[in-house]
């Protein structure tokens, strides 16, 4: 059964599977009116998910006056020994916090330490009153504590020019040129912004690097496309190939290329060297008029659909799948509907995948991260009728609300370096990639975030595919899961949840860096580790502390261990194939030049 190739006929298989949404009634029309109203005035926050935090804070703290008058009576101690360091003739105090905001050594000299001490000890009592607080909800605790962060981050004397020393030498030094950098900086910023806020692409500043000409230009093919995605399938770098190609599904809240940028850092690139024919999903970036585009579509249309032309470009043999972020949490669940219609007794045979591999995905939901902050029933509602109205979710909305969860490193910092110092922070291409945003569908977002995030139906066994629940539990190919140590949108050990839902072998692989930078660890990349350990099939659980003590560690990249491992789940080699019969375009195609 081929896939629809148009949005009309997108909506007509939709239609189709009888998972249309149901009509409101008028009453519910004016109710999203209204909350349609509260949302855009409060750029898609809920007011009511923070009122209840704050509530349930100052109520239980109330009630605490020994953890208060703990947390003051140290905050006193602080002070006093903060301004025991007041007077020039001091020594210079050593840095009170490893916060790299006060890494300069002249943070140590009088009177920039007393601002520093007094600062940090600020930070100590609001850390001390809104964490451990008896009775206080885990959600509500780290939404106060949240909020309490960011007041006292726009506070920090670092943000001030007149109370920094290191901009206060930069300004002596330049004779105030710095801040006529910072100026031109702010003003090619505004740029951005008002370019995001009218949706004209044109106002803004073009990338340091441009898909197709400096990243994602590994040779290759578009040998499919629909109405959801285009399929890329890369030349062979010799005559001869591993016999099982290799399908990757990126996330939709990111362009594919993250694992294509520069040859030296190129994931794919990397692969095809090693022998592997490569598959690439390439997502659309969806406007309004797929606004009732569904969770399943981007399943059938998407990883399914890919998965057939795979098959029949590469046929007789199985396929080794590989997933980032969501897009690995879509595949898992594709796998195991695989598994449950195709393979009877659960060893993995039935099903057209070799392996599986998932690269900083989740699969349990119960401890996301720190984006876990903006997902409750309340901050869900008010972000669906923002969705609602515009019919998608806006990529700055989205990168907002991930500068906010790293304010002291995205916006305060950068701030501090580009318009107080006035330098620009050195482009490269993953910076110039994470600055090419995407839009998600309301009801495809609205039903991932509902239905993995805030009910972890996949984890529960309530999530269905064709009016069947999946469970993870009927994998049986060998798993290949990446966790990274800093990583706060997938935090490795709720990556490592997986061990629970599984018993089949699962190779586990922790490595350095964050949710992006850990991923894109090409060999010969500086200070870069890792360490991995495999569980056989049925073997007893071993928790998170166990694989920090046991596992196996590595220096350097966990890519060509990765590689071994799809080398020995492979079956021989085969001629290399070339994916030019039937092609339709030119790698990197057309979906991902899309603004």
């Amino acid at each position: 059964m081929n896939a629809p190739t148009t949005n009309k006929e997108l909506a007509a298989a939709e239609a189709g599977c009888g998972c249309e949404p149901v009509p409101a009634g008028p009453h519910e029309l004016l109710d999203e009116q209204v909350r349609s109203m509260l949302a855009g005035a409060t750029q898609g926050l809920s007011l009511a998910s923070f009122w209840l935090a704050g509530m349930d804070w100052a109520l239980h703290t109330a009630t605490s006056p020994g953890k208060v008058s703990a947390a003051v009576g140290q905050w006193l101690a602080g002070a006093v020994a903060a301004g025991g360091c007041v007077l020039p003739g001091t020594e210079p105090a050593p840095p009170a916090t490893p916060d790299q905001r006060f890494a300069d050594p002249a943070w140590s000299q009088w009177p920039y330490r007393f601002w520093r001490d007094a600062f940090c000890n600020n930070e100590a009592l609001w850390e001390s009153l809104t964490h451990g607080q008896s009775g206080v909800s885990h959600h509500h605790e780290r939404l106060v504590s949240f909020c309490a962060r960011q007041v006292l981050d726009t506070c920090s004397p670092g943000n001030a020019w007149w109370l920094n020393p290191v901009v206060l030498q930069a300004t002596a030094a330049s004779a105030g040129g710095n801040f006529a950098n910072g100026a031109r900086n702010w003003l090619e910023d505004l740029q951005d912004v008002v370019a995001d806020l009218t949706h004209e692409p044109a106002l803004r500043r073009p990338p340091a690097f441009k898909v197709g000409e400096d990243v994602a230009i590994t040779p290759g093919k578009v040998v499919f496309r629909n109405a959801l995605i285009e399929l890329i399938q890369y030349a062979p770098a010799g005559d001869e190939v591993w016999r099982e190609p290799v399908l990757i599904v990126p996330s939709w809240i990111m362009k594919y290329y993250i694992l294509d940028l520069q040859p030296h850092d190129s994931m794919v690139r990397y692969l095809v060297e090693q022998g592997h024919t490569v598959f690439m999903i390439s997502w659309k970036n969806p406007g309004a008029e797929a606004r009732d585009t569904s969770l399943d579509d981007y399943l059938r249309l998407g990883i399914q659909a890919a998965l057939r032309v795979v098959q029949e470009r590469c046929p007789d043999t199985h396929v080794h799948a590989a997933g980032y972020c969501l897009g690995g949490t879509l595949l898992s669940i594709c796998a195991a509907a695989l598994s449950r219609d195709n393979d009877g007794d659960g060893d993995g045979d039935g099903t057209p995948l070799q392996s599986l591999t998932l690269f900083a995905s989740e699969t349990d939901f119960t401890e996301p991260g720190e984006l876990g902050l903006f997902i409750d029933s309340s901050a869900l509602a008010t972000l669906d009728a923002t969705m609602r109205r515009q019919g998608y979710l806006d990529g700055p909305q989205m990168a907002a609300a991930f500068q906010m969860l790293q304010s002291r490193d995205l916006i305060w910092s950068r701030m501090m370096s580009e318009y107080l110092l006035g330098k620009r922070l050195r482009p490269n291409d993953l910076v110039s990639w994470n600055r090419d945003l995407t839009r998600l569908p309301y009801r495809m977002h609205s039903e991932c975030l509902h239905k993995l995030f805030l009910t972890n139906d996949l984890a529960e066994g309530r999530y269905c595919v064709d009016g069947r629940p999946v469970a993870l539990a009927d994998l049986g190919m060998p798993i290949f899961a990446v966790g990274t140590e800093h990583d706060h949108v997938s935090p490795w050990r709720s990556v490592y949840k997986l061990h629970l839902l599984t018993s089949t072998t699962l190779t586990f692989l922790l490595t350095s860096g964050g949710h992006n930078a850990g991923i894109v660890s090409e060999p010969g990349h500086p200070r870069r580790r890792f360490r991995v350990s495999t569980r056989d099939a049925l073997a007893p659980y071993a928790s998170p502390e166990h694989f920090l003590a046991n596992a196996t560690h590595h220096d350097g990249s966990w890519w060509p261990c990765w590689q071994a491992w799809l080398a020995s789940h492979s079956t021989g080699r085969v001629a290399a194939r070339d994916p030019a019969p039937g092609a339709l375009a030119d790698a990197p195609g057309s979906y991902v030049l899309e603004d």
